[in-house]
């Protein structure tokens, strides 16, 4: 149930109503005006629960706290979730052992922590033409940080780039 088109008190205009209490126990089909007079004495709200039933099955409870424990549940299921964010590693065909090192490092670091890695083979110039020497730096690359990755899909080009995204392995 969502609270952004939940009808309380005046908003509900349909008459007959179901009548489900603070309690929680069926009161039974009764007019809307009395089901506001009871509200009333209890000094709660009435909020249509099922809209689309016949009739609509109205409750009544205190709206206020019940807005309020909605956006808490919303709060703890944000809090509980991981966001998985895509890290970016660019390479040159060309790139130095060290070099190639330190990347792998930072890659590492991405993958323990449960994010998406896109590296990128940057060509410049004729430096294109050799493409097997970025997709070997790639291959090898992959071969080091395959212990906590897995390829998504293939090494592909892009212009002048050539991709390969490396998602972290599950732990299940």
């Amino acid at each position: 149930m969502s609270t952004k088109s939940v009808r309380v008190n005046n908003q509900i205009r349909i008459s007959p109503i179901r009548l489900v209490d603070d309690q929680g126990n069926q009161v039974g089909i009764i007019e809307l005006e009395e089901a506001r007079v009871m509200a009333r004495e209890r000094e709660l709200d009435l909020v249509e629960v099922a809209p689309n039933a016949r009739p609509p099955v109205v409750r009544i409870m205190d709206y206020g706290k019940f807005k309020y424990r909605e956006n808490k549940k919303a709060r703890e299921a944000k809090k509980k979730q991981h966001v998985i964010q895509m890290k970016e590693i660019k390479l040159r065909s060309k790139i130095d052992d060290h070099d190639l090192d330190f990347k792998m490092r930072h890659a590492r670091k991405f993958l323990e922590k449960q994010n998406k890695v896109k590296v990128t083979m940057v060509f410049r110039g004729r430096e294109v033409v050799h493409k097997e020497l970025g997709e070997e730096v790639l291959h090898r690359f992959f071969d080091e940080v395959s212990d906590l990755a897995v390829k998504e899909g293939m090494i592909k080009m892009e212009g002048r780039n050539m991709i390969l995204i490396l998602i972290p392995q599950s732990t299940d």
